[in-house]
């Protein structure tokens, strides 16, 4: 007896989630760490192997890149305003606007100073070998997107224009924002959602509710972009590691292996500052405070993946710290999208490096001028996780005029190890911010 044929509607449904099991099965392997790292490494061989064919897949990853920025510019701008709106519609939200603003602002300003001290004195940039300088030198020079950033690391010097803090603050303000958005000024439109995000919150919800809905139309169609994106990523990396060392070598790998160092270090400093902070404002022992970190400690390790760690967050927080969970509840998902504090660190680290290996000179406006540009930068990848947020540091170096387009799979290379340190910081060090904001929970 033959069995009964499935109803079209529920072959439907099956052949649906069969598929959509499929995808999430591969966008899995597509990320995974692994895979990437063996993308980068089987590319690496080819471009070494065979150089002239190497040179040619460049431009797959030109594309890409270009695919990355189309999405990056109207996903920031829609969830920086959305996300200030919604802090606006809350009561409770409200209420703790003051404190939220003092203790996001300073947190971001002591992660950037910390982050800078730490390069300025290890100086990981400097003192390299004159192959390696050379090496990266005629990176710069055979870059054609990069023309017009290309630098001399030998020869006759050039003079250099300093910045003042007027032209610094005058170009951060978009007298256009649409112009801004034409011509991909990702600082200048950061600045403007950051206003009119404030604006908007201010504004009453039965007028701004056809607003709300837009935003959160592009935050998740852009999202969904992005996600999209990320399936052809062991493709992309092999391509564009082949076509890079294809034309540099290995020679230019000594050099990151100096960053990660600098890099890690500037992240022990501030985990451990974050801990600190945690534990003085608990009521409980550091062994407790350490113990009731172990969860969200371990998750950012695994996951890479802030958004995944907002429960175990939470729970630390409110069942093994004492915090009040209503004010928790609220702030830990507004400091995961907002207090971007692990990639500021990364965005000060990596441009302070570059401008090192550059021999670029730097003064205390140029300084300030990295850390405002990493602060907002940090804000500006709000959502964003891998490659993305790799690929902001270029608007941080070009304030300074410094070429980041030729190092960037360099960059790429040594992500995985930098994601972690990323994730990491950005975890404890909001789980530390929202312990300040809220009360002290009271001792047992």
């Amino acid at each position: 007896m033959s069995a009964p044929a499935m109803k079209p509607g529920a072959a439907q449904a099956q052949r649906a989630a069969s598929m959509k099991l499929d995808a999430g099965k591969l966008y899995a392997i597509a990320l995974n760490p692994w895979v990437v790292i063996g993308s980068l490494a089987l590319g690496g061989a080819t471009g070494l192997l065979w150089p002239a064919l190497a040179r040619h897949l460049g431009v797959v990853g030109d594309v890409y890149v270009d695919l990355l920025k189309m999405t990056t510019l109207p996903f920031m701008v829609s969830a920086v305003i959305f996300s200030l709106q919604r802090l606006f519609r809350d009561g409770g939200a409200s209420r703790l606007m003051i404190r939220v603003v003092t203790v996001f602002v300073g947190a971001s300003l002591l992660v950037a100073l910390v982050s800078a001290l730490v390069l300025i004195v290890m100086r990981p940039g400097s003192n390299l070998s004159s192959a390696t300088m050379e090496t990266f030198g005629a990176m710069v020079g055979s870059d054609a997107t990069s023309s017009d950033t290309v630098m001399n690391l030998y020869g006759e010097d050039i003079q250099e224009k300093s910045l003042s803090l007027s032209e610094v603050l005058t170009s951060l303000i978009p007298t256009n924002i649409f112009a801004a958005l034409a011509n991909g000024d990702a600082l200048k439109a950061l600045v403007f959602a950051l206003m009119f995000g404030l604006a908007v919150g201010r504004v009453p919800e039965r007028i701004s509710i056809g607003l709300s809905l837009s935003l959160e139309t592009v935050y998740h169609a852009c999202q969904k972009l992005m996600h999209w994106l990320s399936y052809p990523l062991p493709v992309i990396l092999f391509c564009m590691s082949a076509a890079q060392l294809g034309k540099s070598g290995l020679e230019p790998l000594q050099a990151m292996m100096q960053f990660v160092l600098a890099f890690s270090i500037a992240s022990v400093l501030l985990l451990a500052l974050a801990v600190g902070i945690i534990w003085k404002r608990s009521s409980q022992s550091l062994g407790a405070t350490l113990d009731a970190l172990r969860s969200p400690f371990a998750l950012a390790l695994a996951t890479r993946n802030s958004a995944a760690c907002m429960p175990s967050m939470i729970e630390c927080l409110v069942d093994r710290l004492g915090f009040a969970r209503v004010r928790v509840e609220l702030l830990v998902p507004l400091a995961i999208s907002l207090l971007r504090v692990g990639p500021m660190v990364y965005y000060v680290c990596a441009t302070l490096f570059i401008a090192q290996l550059y021999g670029h000179p730097l003064g205390l406006v140029d300084i300030a001028t990295v850390l405002l540009a990493s602060v907002l930068a940090g804000f500006a990848s709000a959502g964003m996780t891998g490659l993305v947020i790799v690929s902001l540091v270029g608007m941080t170096c070009a304030y300074l005029g410094l070429p980041f387009e030729a190092a960037f799979i360099l960059f790429l290379a040594v992500d995985p190890v930098c994601d972690m340190l990323r994730t990491l910081i950005l975890v404890v060090g909001n789980t530390a911010a929202v312990s300040v904001i809220c009360p002290r929970p009271l001792k047992l």
